[in-house]
C-alpha cells in the first residue's frame, strides 16, 4: 500500500482498510496509552479505584483534573485518555442512570449502563462527520448481582474485569495486579492493590497525585489524602513482608 492510499483510511471512521484495520479507532487508543493510569479491583464487598494526576504546571491545582466521577449512589467511573471526551461519556452515563431511576424507580445495573456507553462510543466508529471518542473508562459499582468491574474501550467494547488498568504503563501495572489479586480481597485490601499496582514503576511511593474512590453497599465515597498515604504505607509494608519470607 502506497502512503496516498495510507492516507485515505487514515481520515474515514467508517473505513476499513485491506488488512480490516480502522486506523482512526487505534489513534484513539493511542490517545488512551498516552493518558495517566487509573485502576480498578473488583472485591468481594465494592470496587475500589485508584487514578494518577498529571498537572502541565507546578501552579495548577491537582483537584481540578478529574479522574475519578460518580455516576449514581452505586456506580463509579475511571478514565484514561482525553478528559474531555471522558466528561461527555460520564455525562451520558449519569443522564442514563438518572432515567432509569425515574422511568423504573430502582438503580440502573452495572452492566446495563456499561452497554449503554459501549453503544454510544461505537457509533462514533461507524459514522461519517464523527471521530472516535479519545478515552478509555472503567466502570464499577454494586448492583443487584455483587460488584462489577467493566472497562471501555474507543472501539466500543466493553469487558468484565476482576482487576484491570488502563493509560500509559499498563502491563507493568497489570502485571502487580495480576500478581497480587486474589478472590478474597475485602475493600481495603482492594484499595491498598490498586495504589500499590499504580505506583508500582515509581521511585519513591507518594500518596502525591494520587486520587482514589471506593462503592461499596453503603454508596460512593472518595478517599482523602491522608488515607491514601496510609494505605500506600501498608501496601509497601506488607510487601516488605513478603519479600523477607521469601529469602
Amino acid at each position: 500500500m502506497n502512503r496516498s492510499n495510507q492516507q485515505a483510511y487514515d481520515r474515514g471512521t467508517s473505513l476499513y482498510s485491506p488488512d480490516g484495520r480502522i486506523y482512526q479507532v487505534e489513534y484513539a487508543r493511542e490517545a488512551v496509552e498516552r493518558g495517566a493510569p487509573v485502576v480498578g479491583v473488583r472485591t468481594t464487598d465494592g470496587v475500589a479505584f485508584a487514578a494518577k494526576r498529571r498537572t502541565r504546571s507546578s501552579l495548577m491545582v491537582g483537584e481540578s483534573v478529574e479522574k475519578l466521577y460518580k455516576i449514581d449512589d452505586h456506580v463509579g467511573a475511571a478514565s484514561a485518555g482525553h478528559v474531555a471526551d471522558a466528561r461527555k461519556l460520564v455525562d451520558a452515563a449519569r443522564r442514563e442512570s438518572q432515567v432509569e431511576r425515574l422511568r423504573y424507580g430502582e438503580p440502573i445495573g452495572v452492566e446495563a449502563l456499561t452497554t449503554t456507553v459501549t453503544d454510544r462510543v461505537q457509533e462514533n466508529t461507524q459514522r461519517g462527520g464523527t471521530r472516535p471518542y479519545g478515552a478509555a473508562l472503567l466502570l464499577g459499582g454494586v448492583d443487584a448481582s455483587g460488584p462489577r468491574l467493566f472497562s471501555v474501550d474507543p472501539s466500543g467494547t466493553g469487558s468484565e474485569w476482576k482487576a484491570v488498568a488502563i493509560g500509559g504503563g499498563r502491563e507493568s501495572i497489570q502485571e502487580a495486579l495480576e500478581s497480587g489479586y486474589s478472590t478474597d480481597l475485602d475493600l481495603d485490601a482492594g484499595l491498598r492493590l490498586a495504589l500499590g499496582a499504580i505506583t508500582v514503576d515509581d521511585d519513591e511511593r507518594s500518596a502525591d497525585g494520587l486520587t482514589a474512590s471506593a462503592i461499596s453497599d453503603d454508596g460512593y465515597r472518595t478517599i482523602d489524602a491522608d488515607a491514601i498515604a496510609d494505605l500506600l504505607a501498608d501496601e509497601g509494608a506488607a510487601e516488605d513482608d513478603a519479600g523477607d519470607a521469601g529469602e
